[in-house]
């Protein structure tokens, strides 16, 4: 099977389920960035510091391939084949996880400035993907014409969910690193 076909070139692309529509549609806005989301969280996997983290960050990107899939497909016709959807029980694992990490980890009592690591500058970055995303999946779910086109509400969830994940995971990324956590101290009139 050949990778190139074509019949992208004039900048259209086909749903799953055969309608062709722009790339520039904001449908695949939202799929592209789950893409890219998706490869940020491979990064972060990748990071000598997550080795404990591997399969359930692998698993992770498996969610964000169920809901690229999810939002690839035309909203008018029924797939022909059962697609894969995403359960309150992979929002209950984040949740889960992130209380796990949490109850390891100093007290919040301040935002903290992305940096310290490298490793950790990663999950930053695929946690502010991450939030890019989800505003795109809530603009595509708000811009719909008839409840037909909406975003399955789970796929929301668990996209907010899974920034917050990545919050978590870089402060505890951050602590295993035992990099420095610098909260912001925001600057005043009075400082100049």
């Amino acid at each position: 099977m050949k990778i190139y076909t074509k019949t992208g070139d004039k900048g259209q692309t086909a749903l799953i389920g055969g309608r062709r529509v722009s790339k520039s549609d904001l449908r695949l806005d939202a799929y592209g960035t789950v893409d890219e989301l998706n490869s940020w969280v491979g990064l972060v996997r990748d990071q000598p510091v997550n080795k404990d983290r591997r399969e359930f960050l692998k698993e992770i990107q498996d969610r964000l391939f169920t809901i690229g899939s999810e939002l690839a497909t035309d909203p008018e016709k029924a797939p022909k084949r059962p697609m894969p959807a995403i359960t309150s029980d992979d929002i209950t694992l984040l949740e889960q996880a992130m209380d796990g990490m949490d109850a390891e980890l100093p007290e919040l009592r301040a935002f903290i400035l992305p940096g310290g690591h490298q490793s950790v500058s990663f999950c930053h970055l695929a946690r502010t993907v991450c939030r890019r995303a989800e505003r795109i999946i809530i603009t595509l779910n708000e811009q719909a014409f008839s409840s037909v086109e909406n975003v399955d509400e789970l796929v929301i969830q668990y996209v907010n969910r899974l920034s917050d994940y990545l919050f978590v995971l870089s402060r505890k990324m951050a602590q295993e690193l035992d990099a420095e956590e610098v909260t912001w101290k925001p600057r005043t009139l009075s400082s100049y």
